[in-house]
């Protein structure tokens, strides 16, 4: 088929742009006579890819000279045992907010090293709402708040931050929202995210961290666990994913040319405002997360039986859009939109499920 629009969740769609342009000089970087896949992490031609993917992303977040920015390995699950072995010391404890598998996943980590409250939660509600920041029941003593900005698997998001003190700093997983709207750096004492939604391919993970936090690191950590390392060492301490960082300077810079975030925010607002106006159209389609807690990023809707639902998946893959099956464990549809999908995915997609609609109603 001509057009394939895909809908993965993550890995996830890449801006055409990007994908040409990388193709264009696999064979020959910056004419090198090979690929950056081939050059070495300690030549100038990677240097200066490294360099320019760390300005980009400071320019587009106004990140200042406060944080580091860094490039690792291990995805966010890394970060998950990462953060309470640097941060959380023997003896303290660190709030945590339940409001999906991911965050389950960090709170789990965390308990493995130190002591964990749970401020909050919307599992009861199988996490189709981000709870209310007045609900929340945060401990006095606790030396950092983590959060998932955003829930791939049932389609939440925060709309709106925790106020949390320099003492007690909130940490974000951003894997699925990063780059995707307007944030201020500065109410945060670390963000992180995998790559695989909104940055390039996976095998990477962006790391940005507030130095003040670094006077808390343990001196016995393994160096591979340690902030300071990579600090130290420009994210060269070992051999970085070369590849992934390239493509991430090739991704901010087609953010960048598409007017910056800003305008990556009103387009992922228009994309959402499409799929969820018509959802809510009548009850043909029905979106199980409250409205003031709905992603932008991943549109999760369900159909009046799950022989429908298993029909429009298929259908709409002969049709040439893939990756729309919700996740196993919460079944229905999914739709990711992150940056990279354009907005005639989007239309093509919304045309699809008014057909659909008409043909089964």
């Amino acid at each position: 088929m001509s057009t394939v629009y895909n809908f993965n969740a993550g890995p996830s769609t890449l801006p055409k742009e990007v994908m040409e342009s990388a193709q264009s000089e696999f064979l020959n970087y910056n004419n090198l006579g090979y690929s950056i896949m081939e050059a070495s992490h300690r030549s100038p031609e990677f240097q200066n890819v490294i360099d320019t993917a760390e300005g980009n992303i400071r320019k587009l977040l106004t990140i200042s000279d406060n944080y580091s920015v860094l490039f690792l390995q291990g995805g966010a699950s890394t970060q998950f045992s990462m953060i309470p072995m640097n941060f959380l010391g023997e003896g303290q404890s660190a709030d945590y907010v339940q409001t999906g598998a991911w965050s389950e996943k960090a709170i789990k980590e965390a308990q493995r090293c130190r002591s964990v409250n749970i401020s909050a939660s919307s599992k009861e509600s199988n996490y189709t709402c981000i709870p209310e920041l007045d609900t929340w029941n945060p401990n006095p003593d606790s030396v950092y708040t983590h959060i998932t900005s955003n829930n791939t698997i049932f389609g939440t998001q925060f709309h709106q931050f925790p106020a949390c003190s320099n003492d007690a700093p909130l940490i974000a997983d951003m894997s699925s929202d990063i780059l995707s709207r307007k944030l201020n750096v500065n109410d945060f004492g670390m963000i992180y995210a995998g790559a695989q939604k909104n940055l390039g391919p996976g095998g990477v993970t962006l790391v940005i961290l507030n130095k003040n936090l670094l006077a808390r690191i343990p001196e016995n950590l393994p160096s591979m666990l340690d902030y300071n390392t990579h600090i130290k060492s420009g994210s060269l301490y070992n051999t970085p994913p070369t590849f992934a960082i390239y493509m991430i300077m090739l991704t901010t810079n087609w953010i960048i040319s598409n007017g910056g975030i800003d305008g990556i925010e009103q387009l992922n607002d228009k994309k959402a405002g499409v799929l969820y106006d018509l959802i809510d159209s009548d009850d043909f389609f029905s979106c199980p997360v409250k409205q003031g807690s709905r992603s932008k990023m991943n549109v999760c809707f369900r159909l009046p039986s799950e022989n429908l639902e298993t029909e429009f998946i298929k259908s709409a893959g002969e049709k040439g859009m893939v990756g729309l099956k919700g996740h196993r464990s919460v079944g229905g549809v999914r739709a990711s939109i992150y940056n990279a999908m354009p907005t005639e995915g989007v239309r093509f997609l919304a045309d699809f499920m008014s057909e659909f609609k008409k043909l089964h109603s």
